[in-house]
């Protein structure tokens, strides 16, 4: 809240007059080259994938010791982000010839069909601005600027100073591969961010929280810029008493404590039917203790919390929970930014912070149920959930949630492996966000489809033109029912 606030109140005069000029300067300089059209062609747009893709390469170990160094991210952790930015290099390169042709559609009958033709062409929006979060620093900052760069922009990219060993790197080694004319690195906090916000953009890309993404809306509306919000929510987890129970007790403990919790698209809570909650529990205990042994402030695998700051808000989450409700962990040192993988009981009328808010980290509230609808209702009434996940044989269930139900995603019988399907968009709906990237979606995201229409002179019909005679009348109500009955 505090952020929100300063992002409304700061003025371009907190931050030093050296750096507005070069950011005025390196705007005015993208702009130049997009007024060029030097992004627009094809061939420097694959160069660019290329030259981002190598940087990746040639620069993986340092780009995961920065990972260790802000999250203690574990070596799976962070090769899962490198692989998934270039996964999504591989598919634009062998798709972008396809993406970026026109799209015919069927001229109808009255618009001379067979002599006329129409399509949508796709074109680059212009000069955009991405800003990345801090969780999975590396992945959730690459993937959109592969969607930009293939769709023919300049992109300008603000890396989130809170990872900031990461945010660092790519501004020391993006500049080194990509194009200066058309991509930059900007970094800079609050004030910084504020000021940029203040500049005309052809598009915004933010991916983080809801209360600064308010802040975006009202600076992007400013200039009407289309904006993309990549947000979060609380995602529940349905476990049905229909299940493979080791299997989903495994998957939502690797998911739930995989990046210490922080992930957009963890499970937030899961629902387990009353029947199979006893079993499910100590299953999910048996493989937290599996993956992360008895004491996890030891183990290699476990990550830790951003900042300090963010371990302390968790660790007064933890203190107001009922210490007869922990039923597993609950140790915090926030000075060490360490929140031990915690397993809590709550119920659907809790008004703990637990149920109340995002948690955002290794905290994992525990409800209880008995008729799937009652759940239904319960997701019906909260904000629409980023994710929603169920794990249940049951096709009738299945079926339920999915046609009863609004969330960004849904995931069967898994969790957060949705992320990991390029051509699965991405993104939120309500409250968990706005637009939609990865694969072709990033493409079209940044992307403005021109609707064209080419019509042929050959001849010219007197039909459509004044004065209206019977016998226009005539032939136009004719064409018309022709066309209506087609």
């Amino acid at each position: 809240k505090k952020e929100m606030e300063q992002q409304q109140t700061n003025s371009p005069d907190e931050v030093s007059r050296d750096w507005v000029e070069h950011v005025d300067a390196t705007i005015g300089r993208l702009r130049h080259n997009v007024a060029l059209r030097k992004p627009h062609d094809l061939g420097w747009r694959r160069t660019q994938l290329i030259q981002l893709r190598q940087c990746i390469r040639d620069n993986q170990e340092r780009l995961l010791e920065s990972l260790v160094q802000d999250l203690r991210k574990p070596f799976n952790e962070g090769i899962m982000e490198l692989s998934a930015a270039l996964g999504e290099i591989k598919l634009a390169l062998g798709a972008l010839k396809q993406w970026a042709q026109p799209t015919r559609v069927a001229v109808p009958l009255l618009q001379m069909k067979g002599l006329s033709h129409a399509y949508r062409q796709p074109q680059p929006l212009g000069v955009v601005l991405v800003i990345s979060p801090w969780n999975y620093p590396i992945s959730l900052c690459l993937s959109p600027i592969v969607g930009a760069i293939a769709a023919g922009n300049a992109v300008v990219l603000k890396p989130s100073e809170v990872s900031v060993n990461v945010a660092a790197l790519l501004s020391e080694i993006l500049p080194q591969y990509l194009d200066s004319d058309c991509f930059a690195v900007i970094e800079g906090a609050v004030q910084e961010t504020s000021y940029l916000l203040e500049q005309k953009w052809d598009h915004i890309f933010y991916t983080g929280n809801g209360a600064v993404g308010k802040v975006i809306m009202r600076a992007a509306a400013e200039h009407l810029t289309p904006v993309t919000l990549e947000l979060g929510g609380k995602s529940p987890c349905i476990v049905d008493r229909e299940v493979d129970l080791d299997i989903a007790a495994r998957r939502v403990a690797w998911g739930k404590f995989m990046n210490c919790g922080q992930t957009c698209v963890a499970p937030d809570y899961v629902l387990v039917h009353r029947d199979v909650e006893k079993p499910f529990i100590e299953a999910v205990i048996k493989h937290v203790h599996d993956f992360y042994g008895k004491n996890p402030a030891k183990s290699p695998d476990y990550g830790r919390i951003v900042h300090q700051r963010h371990a302390l808000r968790l660790k007064r989450m933890l203190e107001s929970i009922p210490k007869t409700d922990i039923i597993l962990g609950g140790q915090s040192n926030a000075e060490e930014r360490y929140i031990a993988p915690t397993i809590v009981r709550a119920d659907l009328s809790s008004s703990l912070q637990v149920m109340e808010e995002e948690i955002f980290g290794p905290i994992l509230p525990i409800v209880t149920y008995t008729e799937i609808n009652q759940i239904v209702a319960y997701i019906r009434s909260r904000p629409k959930p980023l994710a929603l996940y169920i794990f249940s044989k049951n096709v009738h269930n299945q079926e339920l949630i999915m046609n009863m139900t609004t969330s960004g995603g849904l995931c069967i019988n898994d969790v957060v492996m949705q992320v990991a399907v390029p051509e699965l968009p991405f993104g939120g709906v309500g409250e968990s966000g706005m637009g939609v990237y990865h694969g072709k979606a990033s493409f079209d995201t940044f992307s403005h489809m021109r609707s064209v229409l080419f019509k042929t002179t050959r001849f010219d019909t007197t039909t459509r033109y004044p004065p209206t005679t019977p016998k226009k009348e005539k032939v136009i109500r004719t064409l018309i029912n022709v066309t209506a009955n087609l």
